[in-house]
């Protein structure tokens, strides 16, 4: 070999290197961006003929490998588990919601009562319930005291209605003479 031949067999081995890097280059770039990957594709990122990359079985069956393999999860990409963690925190989530939904109504019933308690000239509901509980205690010592009351004056009608009925049949009874 000459040293002209030499230089350019060197130089052809040096290209040759500076390919096989950008189509290294070029796969790991697709791989981590996630495009498709195709023989195609990466001669036409690298920058070379794709009969390089036939010529190169080893280039060749490195991209062909990746090519079969499914894309790296991202965070873009939806498994069961993260659909089932999103479920669970849905779920409690509409938990949380469905109980201060209760708590709000109740609250709201509250307070519109206190308000139609109000508009009615009752007054304000807890304000007024202590009243409300003596007036209804004195109320019910009032209630016995008048039946006691009545229970009195049943009985003084009773013993008048006797002497009442003693009285007319002495006078509608046989006739006496006075004394």
């Amino acid at each position: 070999m000459t040293a002209q031949t030499a230089g350019i067999v060197q130089a052809r081995r040096t290209d040759t290197a500076r390919r096989r890097e950008r189509v290294l280059k070029a796969l790991d770039a697709a791989v981590q961006a996630r495009d498709e990957i195709s023989v195609s594709g990466i001669a036409r990122r690298a920058g070379v003929d794709r009969t390089f990359l036939y010529r190169h079985r080893d280039l060749l069956g490195m991209i062909q490998t990746q090519a079969a393999e499914p894309p790296p999860p991202g965070p873009e990409t939806v498994s069961r588990p993260s659909l089932m963690a999103d479920l669970a925190n849905a779920q409690d989530r509409n938990t949380r919601l469905a109980e201060e939904n209760r708590l709000l109504r109740e609250r709201l019933s509250e307070v519109l009562g206190e308000e139609i308690w109000r508009e009615a000239g009752l007054g304000g509901a807890t304000a007024n319930i202590d009243q409300l509980q003596s007036r209804i205690t004195e109320l019910e010592q009032e209630a016995v005291e008048l039946r006691r009351q009545l229970e009195e004056c049943q009985e003084d009608l009773d013993a008048a209605r006797s002497v009442n009925r003693e009285y007319m049949a002495r006078l509608n009874g046989p006739s006496s003479t006075p004394s």
